[in-house]
């Protein structure tokens, strides 16, 4: 009997990354235990529908709205998108009728989430951080199952209800392993030599890539680096990394040991791979992906964070022995390159941050969903 499994979430690739390696496990188990399982997606109009199409996935969209949990003027022009977003969600259920429904969170999301509610059809949803995002705290009250990532948020939720899954990961980022020192040299670095792998996301870290090259001068006599600039900072970082780095002695050879990149699609697993220790913000998909690669961390958690979320994942990560939190108020060249230099001369600290970083990541988290999902379809 053929199930239909509906995905919603969206707004960015923290929502919909891991809805994709659910969908992936999905199919796997389809394939295991001849399921006949339809995916369909539904979310808002944005580059990442045609990731889903890409996999095979029937993709629908709606109007979204964001939904906050503070005083917004921009809270006046989502209310009626919200509700233009959930009779489009009435609408588009009525015919599609799934058996099941999963959602990540995120733009979009709840309307489908009240929708299925509506209609009596069994709902999963997922959050990855430590403090739920608005979504899934309204989602959670309609939940047949809710997982999340950090055991922190289980106390947001029905505890009957709710299981620590961890966060999924992409399956391509798992999937053919490359050796650091090959990725490294893959990445034109000196495969003998540490290297640091800087994140901001695809938009970039504005304050973090300012604070890069107020000490980009120390930090290549120190380490090699690759920073991930987003996108539309590219041009204007290199071109402030070459006037820092103008008056370096050994010039070639210095400034082969820093690299700035936009945004890593093909290369993330190669960036992943290569790095010896990771200086990023505290988004869940970046500490665990950190996580799954068994890394070290140093995080900057956003201060603006929704609830201050960051600066909660960030100390959830910390306190396994895994990473080191340096808040934007003390983000000094000073306190950022001693604790730099101390896990990088420490081989066994080193060593021993890797081993809690690995013990953090759940490898099975988006079988686990998977499971759960199927289990309600039928």
């Amino acid at each position: 009997m053929r199930r239909r499994i509906l995905l919603t979430g969206g707004g960015s690739g923290g929502h919909v990354y891991p809805l994709l390696a659910v969908a992936h496990s999905l199919q796997k188990l389809a394939a295991q235990y001849a399921l006949d399982l339809e995916l369909h997606y539904l979310g808002p109009a944005d580059r990442y529908e045609e990731l889903f199409q890409n996999e095979g996935i029937r993709t629908g969209t709606l109007v979204a709205a964001k939904v906050r949990r503070y005083a917004s003027f921009a809270n006046i022009v989502d209310i009626p998108k919200f509700f233009i977003g959930f009779l489009q969600a009435l609408w588009k259920l009525f015919w599609l009728m799934p058996d099941v429904i999963f959602s990540k969170g995120g733009t979009g999301a709840l309307p489908v989430v009240l929708a299925g509610w509506f209609y009596h059809i069994p709902i999963i949803i997922h959050d990855s951080d430590s403090i739920p995002g608005a979504t899934n705290l309204v989602s959670g009250r309609f939940a047949k199952r809710i997982a999340v990532g950090f055991e922190n948020a289980l106390q947001y939720f029905n505890r009957r209800k709710a299981a620590v899954t961890g966060n999924p990961v992409r399956e391509d980022l798992l999937t053919n392993p490359i050796e650091s020192a090959l990725a490294k040299e893959e990445l034109g670095f000196d495969p003998a030599q540490p290297l640091i792998l800087i994140l901001g996301g695809s938009l970039g870290a504005q304050r973090i890539n300012e604070f890069i090259l107020l000490s980009l001068k120390d930090l290549v006599g120190l380490t090699q680096v690759l920073h991930q600039t987003g996108v539309a900072n590219l041009a204007e970082v290199e071109k402030l990394a070459r006037a820092v780095l103008i008056d370096v002695p050994l010039q070639a050879e210095v400034k082969s040991r820093y690299k700035a990149a936009p945004y890593f699609e093909a290369d993330y697993k190669r960036a992943l791979s290569a790095a010896d220790l990771i200086v990023a913000r505290a988004g869940a998909s970046t500490i665990f992906e950190t996580a799954a690669f068994g890394k070290p961390a140093i995080l900057i958690p956003l201060s603006d964070s929704a609830n201050d979320h960051q600066r909660t994942n960030a100390y959830e990560f910390a306190k396994t022995g895994a990473a080191i939190v340096i808040e934007e108020a003390n983000l000094m060249p000073g306190i950022f390159l001693n604790q730099l230099r101390t896990i990088l001369n420490d081989k066994p600290l080193m060593e021993k941050m890797s081993g809690a970083s690995r013990n953090f990541y759940k490898p099975n988290a988006a079988d686990v969903i998977a499971e759960e999902v199927v289990r309600l379809a039928q």
